[in-house]
């Protein structure tokens, strides 16, 4: 896998004066009384830089310092103490042609009880793959990202399609990477860190480092990092060597991420930039739970598995050019960015099988995308609002195999899940921020077309092409009535089209009587969501926030049997279908205490309620997560700081789960974590840190984690194989030149 930007790519970046980007904006619009930032600034909310206090809706932002202060090894572990997030990872427990539990790692974030790829995630404005899965195949999203490379963390609640288009119909995840001028302050024209870790969950070891120089006009950066480890322990004691174990597989892993910048300055208004990054990420397992039990009385069947490895790489490579303008003194247009990137990924899956008696089997998935993409931003003040307009263009090429020996009866290998499709995203928005007295209005609107165009090479299939449009609008709302109140409303739509895997999907089986088929008719994704809350201040020494949330989800994309009766005389006709409507809602309640400089209090509690209907039928949303609470406290002293935090979770009750017919899911009751941790500044240059997870060893399930967990008497034999680390200890010495 390779990138091959060219000249001419390089060209076409200089070609359009318009950009997507995240470029610094006037945060204080001109009006009689502007709003003063309390916290941090957001750019995700609004494509415009605003303080997380002067939007209409809720938003996390972790900066630079915060992230260095976790030092997390995962987005995972980062995000543990956010009370409406959560990311997915489950135990890996797959075999080799069946199931896939835990292959895709770190899966993706759950926002609001909505997961997968109705969130989107990007870095710098640039979307990560999508999550994939097929059979014994899974992709997942969040270990596409090396923390080290990040200088901020923004999380966004709510539809964000008018912003950025397909998929945030629950919200988004954006990440932006260290820049030159992140290290190069005060002047300095060098600058950098190293980092060594070491973390006890997984064994693992940690190098990273960034130097980052200034010359005159120039500037420039280079970040690297490498983690070595072994699997995340959890609290299981069996460890026996067949599907009766409840200790983690054995695994080795191991990470490598390096990144590039380059900048120049070509006069006062005009700026240049381009990025190299790679990252890749190998995972070897001893697959021991994939081993047939031994049989009461008898000998081992001949298809009986002796043994399972298996060997998985993904990989993400991007480089992208990026032109930024600026003059505040301008008439009309004070500045505007162009943004051309292109990204390669893949994700490879091998697994060998070891059977008794029957011919061994081997499994070699793939999946590729290669994104190509251009996004144009501008921006004008004028007396008392602030229009930011511009357009977003990508192409997607993604490529799915599957391959091996020993296939199942009735198919033949290598063969294609789906077709390889170009997937192609064009969008344009407007945004006005308008400035009225106390009131700040923020209306928006995006229409977005979207074609997905199959190769009918190779694929079994009938490959039918798809296209359409989406309008997104988007309405909010802030009245700051006096610093201790200040209501806000948000009404926003999104939508997220279909994948190429859900409009054509090839699958057959004639032996067992079934196969899917294409839908060309198949509809996005719809999201209607608003958002109703009150925040405030008082003084510098209280913030707070209260919010009511009322998503409303149509369309939603379901693979259905819509024919047959699983015999080879009437196969069984399986097809992605528009069947389902989805309702989530809930509240939420923040604060922050600054008790004395140097100590604060933080508290954050969400509870929400979610729902589907197929077909008539009302479900429970097993998505949704339980609530949830937490209590931190923080304290800064000279070289000192320490850290608290107390996470309950409520246990998920067995109404609120879906369980389909003749299956059962294991319910999680409720439990308490704590976390502790805290640094010391042995000099100017060097900082030695330490962090305690689960502090008292508590045994604890969490609920996205054991979806899908069997209840049974097998399945309860098994269930502490899905535990939560216990008590683990991670330290790093840090140096900063």
């Amino acid at each position: 896998m390779q990138l091959r930007p060219t000249p001419v790519a390089l060209a076409l970046s200089l070609a359009f004066p318009l950009a997507f980007a995240q470029t610094p904006a006037a945060t204080n619009l001109p009006t009689a009384e502007a709003p003063q930032p309390l916290g941090e600034l957001t750019v995700s909310a609004t494509r415009t830089e605003r303080s997380i206090d002067a939007v209409p809706n809720t938003v996390t932002v972790k900066n630079r310092k915060q992230l260095e202060r976790r030092d997390a090894r995962d987005l995972k572990d980062l995000l543990s103490e956010e009370v409406d997030l959560d990311v997915k990872a489950t135990a890996p427990r797959f075999t080799a042609a069946g199931a896939s539990t835990g292959r895709p790692g770190n899966e993706g974030i759950n926002i609001r009880g909505l997961e997968g790829n109705r969130v989107l995630m990007m870095v710098d404005g640039i979307r990560l793959p999508q999550s994939y899965a097929f059979g014994a195949f899974a992709s997942g999203r969040a270990d596409f990202v090396d923390l080290n490379s990040l200088s901020s963390v923004e999380v966004l609640r709510g539809p964000t399609s008018t912003s950025y288009g397909s998929d945030g119909l629950a919200g988004a995840l954006s990440l932006r990477t260290l820049s030159p001028e992140d290290l190069l302050v005060d002047g300095k024209t060098f600058a950098g860190f190293a980092r060594l870790g070491a973390a006890s969950v997984d064994n693992s070891r940690q190098a990273s480092a960034a130097v980052a120089f200034g010359a005159g006009d120039w500037s420039s950066l280079l970040q690297a990092t490498v983690r070595r480890g072994h699997e995340t322990k959890n609290e299981g004691e069996n460890d026996a060597r067949n599907t009766n174990r409840t200790k983690a597989n054995p695994a080795d892993i191991d990470s490598r991420s390096v990144m590039a910048k380059l900048g120049y300055r070509i006069n006062a208004n005009h700026r240049l930039s381009g990025t190299l990054e790679h990252r890749e990420r190998k995972v070897d397992t001893d697959v021991l739970s994939a081993i047939t039990a031994p049989p009461a009385s008898g000998t081992l069947p001949t298809t009986a598995v002796l043994g399972l490895a298996a060997r998985d790489k993904s990989e993400r490579t991007r480089a992208s050019i990026e032109h930024r303008y600026e003059d505040l003194n301008a008439t009309w247009l004070q500045q505007a960015t162009t943004h051309l990137y292109v990204q390669d990924s893949e994700t490879r899956q091998f697994s060998f099988e070891d059977r008794n008696g029957a011919a061994d089997r081997i499994r070699l998935g793939t999946y590729k995308e290669r994104l190509l993409g251009l996004s144009s931003q501008a921006q004008t003040q004028l007396a008392s609002q602030r229009l930011s307009y511009g357009v977003d263009v990508s192409r997607n090429t993604i490529e799915g195999v599957r391959d091996g020996t020993v296939p199942p009866a009735g198919e033949s290998f290598p063969s294609k899940p789906f077709p390889d499709t170009t997937y192609t995203l064009a969008g344009a928005f407007v945004q006005d921020e308008i400035e009225a007295g106390d009131f700040s209005i923020i209306p928006a609107l995006r229409f977005e077309h979207y074609q997905l165009k199959p190769k009918s090479s190779g694929y079994s299939g009938n490959a039918v092409p798809l296209s359409d449009h989406a309008v997104t609008p988007r309405v909010g709302v802030i009245w700051r009535a006096q610093p201790s109140l200040q209501p806000y409303v948000q009404w926003a739509q999104g939508f997220r089209a279909p994948a190429p895997d859900q409009v054509n999907s090839g699958f057959e089986n004639p032996l067992q009587g079934y196969r899917s088929i294409a839908n060309p008719d198949l509809k996005a994704e719809h999201s209607t969501s608003w958002e109703l809350g009150l925040r405030g201040r008082f003084e510098q020494v209280l913030r707070w926030q209260l919010s009511a949330y009322d998503n409303r989800y149509r369309d939603f994309i379901s693979q259905e049997q819509v024919s047959g009766s699983l015999t080879q005389a009437d196969p069984a006709i399986f097809q992605y279908v528009n069947l389902a409507q989805a309702r989530i809602k809930g509240v939420e309640a923040r604060a922050v205490w600054e008790l004395r400089p140097g100590l604060s209090l933080n508290a954050a509690v969400a509870k929400s309620r979610g729902h589907s209907r197929f077909n008539g039928e009302k479900r429970p949303l097993n998505s949704v997560q339980p609530l949830r609470g937490q209590l931190g406290v923080r304290y800064e002293s000279g070289p000192w700081t320490a850290n608290a935090s107390w996470v309950h979770s409520s246990g998920k009750k067995p109404s609120d789960i879906y369980v389909a017919p003749r299956t059962t899911q294991y319910a999680p009751s409720k439990y308490d974590v704590v976390d502790a941790g805290g640094s010391y500044r042995l000099s100017p240059t060097w900082t030695l840190a330490a962090y305690v997870t689960n502090v008292f060893d508590k045994k604890y399930w969490r609920w996205s984690d054991v979806q899908g967990a069997a209840a049974n008497a097998a399945g309860l034999a098994v269930v502490d194989a899905f535990t939560a680390p216990g008590r683990a200890v991670q330290v790093s010495l840090r140096a900063d030149f």
